[in-house]
């Protein structure tokens, strides 16, 4: 049996990156996946990617997870496909130091990072209510530590405000039997890393070479890690942050032979 057979799950950002991995690996593990994207022919590509590999996927059309009536529309279209739902996995930002951020960036960034977890989890709470679901959020090591190296000052609120946020909603989820977790990257390898965070003359090079297990992390290894949160396996787990970072939140700084980094 499959680990997400017959569990209804909710994924933003289907269109590509993260959230398209997300949805091929749920509905590999059998959940009916109902996707959705402001770039919507792709978020269909993905449906159509699953569909290929005999699973079963919605995308009812474009979504705007910052818009509280494209979020609602989008909860109600999966509850009137499918019957309900049991799984929600919500996770754009605007880099810059404190003192010359555009107050517009930083208001952005916190919008789009923040408001799509609270705007989904509220429009899907009666549902999440009835099936004893799950919530999933992405997090980030930016919202545990400062860096020296990266002006993150938007992306470190947004991402510790979401970690916050989860933890919430699992204490006022518990006596539904509704689940929250967060899962927080490190230095994720994806086509737009390697040509920002992690491409040769970014600093955030250096740093990666030394993660303690030798690499960046993938975009395979957040979603790993968020299939066992939403499973059964994970029935006593909530409240959790989990980070994935490749143990370099763990270590002290300090000297340590380089590595390339993979990813």
């Amino acid at each position: 049996m499959r680990r997400l057979d017959g569990k209804v799950a909710l994924i933003s950002g289907t269109a590509s990156g993260q959230g398209r991995a997300a949805a091929l690996r749920f509905a590999a593990e059998g959940a009916l996946v109902v996707g959705g994207d402001l770039l919507h022919e792709q978020a269909l590509e993905t449906q159509q990617l699953i569909a290929r590999e005999g699973g079963t996927a919605l995308t009812p059309g474009p979504l705007n997870v910052t818009d509280e009536q494209s979020v609602s529309s989008w909860v109600h279209e999966a509850v009137d496909a499918f019957g309900g739902i049991d799984i929600i996995y919500a996770g754009a930002d605007r880099f810059g130091p404190v003192n010359s951020q555009p107050c517009k960036d930083f208001a952005f960034t916190m919008r789009a990072e923040l408001d799509p977890v609270w705007l989904t989890v509220r429009s899907a709470w009666p549902h999440l209510q009835r099936s004893r679901g799950c919530i999933l959020t992405i997090g980030s090591t930016a919202g545990l530590t400062g860096s020296l190296t990266n002006r993150t000052t938007a992306h470190s609120a947004s991402r510790g405000a979401v970690i916050a946020l989860t933890r919430q909603l699992a204490a006022e989820g518990a006596p539904y039997g509704i689940r929250a977790n967060c899962v927080s990257p490190g230095a994720i390898g994806t086509a737009g890393s390697r040509t920002t965070l992690l491409c040769e003359d970014h600093p955030m090079r250096a740093i990666a070479r030394r993660i303690p297990l030798g690499r960046a992390g993938r975009p395979d290894d957040i979603v790993d890690a968020a299939v066992f949160l939403a499973s059964d396996e994970a029935a006593h787990i909530t409240g959790a942050n989990l980070v994935l970072d490749g143990g370099w939140s763990a270590v002290l700084p300090g000297a340590s032979p380089e590595r390339t980094p993979s990813a």
